[in-house]
């Protein structure tokens, strides 16, 4: 029998030392990549029906179709920061991700509210058009690019109602001294016109409609409008929509983390608020028309035509406030411009194609 030298047995080690260290090399790509948790803050009450299940489904959607790498842990509003604190609290680093609208930063940035809605603006198919093919997006990110983060469109509630209001108004005479909760350039809009415009966050409207804090709320669609109650505090339920014709919800995330992840994450992240933007939409507008029936049908809610004459009168003071406020000669006035065309490219098309096809359709 042959003995083993010294030699042999080195070589032995050396090829067992080899086969392990291949075997783990084969075996890292399975468990290496790193699990990472984020935080979210939102302006949304815990899930409150639109916004708030919109955050909530954004939050799942990554977590699975990143396989548990990326796990989002939701805080509603106030839990962690108050509501309109989101994109502060993104931009600090105290979450890696926020759920808002960016109308609410018209006061740090007024260009913002293009990426929600402004009156008389795009609806919500042209507001999608201008932001995918239209170039909206890429001024959307360098809007935002000083405050490191990005957003991405993560939900939509669809066209907006006129609002609830306590009293009936019969003219624009009535909108003397109303006090309204309002956000957006709808808000400066009623304050020319002689009303009290005040911003609240969607958990303080219906207490304050209830106590006389405000005589008239503008919030969002039938659907959520009845979730929240307001019915009960305001009969009188107006349309149109003029101040909000779409809802774009965003998500707002932080450009280092955002930029710290792999590409299969990144697209994660982008397929998540795609998705929840179609179905958000497309959920809006099948509870909006369903709520709708009820209100008027169950609720004793008089569904009334805003007048005229208030209709024509914040329709010409409209252009005058937005350009008021986005006139910095920089990125607000470019943006201003390009969706300034977008709604002009839009508007034939719009009414020899969707309105006039409704219009034929009749009842």
């Amino acid at each position: 029998m042959k003995k083993n030298t010294g030699i042999d047995t080195g070589r032995r080690q050396a090829l067992f030392a080899g086969a392990v260290g291949l075997t783990g090399a084969l075996a890292t790509p399975a468990i290496a990549k790193e699990r990472l948790e984020w935080r979210m803050v939102t302006s949304w009450p815990k899930n409150s029906p639109g916004p708030g299940t919109s955050a909530q489904r954004v939050a799942d959607r990554i977590e699975a179709l990143s396989g548990g790498r990326l796990s989002i842990k939701l805080y509603a509003a106030g839990e962690l920061v108050p509501a309109f604190e989101v994109l502060d609290a993104v931009s600090s680093g105290t979450a890696e991700m926020g759920h808002s609208a960016a109308v609410y930063w018209q006061g740090k940035m007024p260009a913002a509210a293009f990426f929600t809605t402004v009156p008389f603006g795009l609806e919500s198919r042209e507001h999608m058009a201008w932001i995918y093919h239209g170039g909206g997006q890429e001024l959307w990110d360098r809007l935002y690019e000083p405050f490191g983060v990005r957003a991405f469109m993560a939900g939509n509630t669809g066209m907006q109602m006129g609002g609830w209001f306590t009293k009936e108004i019969k003219s624009l005479d009535d909108i003397q001294g109303l006090k309204i909760r309002i956000v957006g350039h709808g808000g400066e809009i009623m304050r020319r016109l002689g009303a009290v415009p005040q911003a609240l966050p969607a958990g303080e409207i219906f207490a304050s409609l209830r106590s006389g804090l405000v005589d008239a709320a503008e919030f969002l669609g039938p659907w959520i409008d009845e979730a929240f109650g307001f019915y009960k505090a305001a009969p009188n339920y107006y349309w149109p929509g003029y101040n909000k014709p779409n809802g774009t919800g965003e998500l707002i995330v932080s450009r280092a983390a955002f930029d710290g992840l792999d590409d299969e994450l990144k697209a994660v992240v982008k397929a998540a608020c795609d998705a929840e933007h179609a179905e958000a939409l497309a959920e809006a507008d099948w509870r909006n028309a369903a709520a709708l029936d009820r209100l008027e049908r169950e609720r004793s809610v008089t569904l009334k035509q805003m007048p005229d004459d208030v209709t024509a009168a914040c329709r010409d003071l409209a252009n005058d406030v937005i350009a008021d406020a986005v006139e910095d000669g920089g990125i607000g006035t470019e943006i201003r411009t390009a969706y300034r065309e977008a709604v002009r490219v839009g508007q034939r098309w719009t009414e020899v194609g969707t309105s006039a096809f409704i219009g034929a359709r009749g009842a």
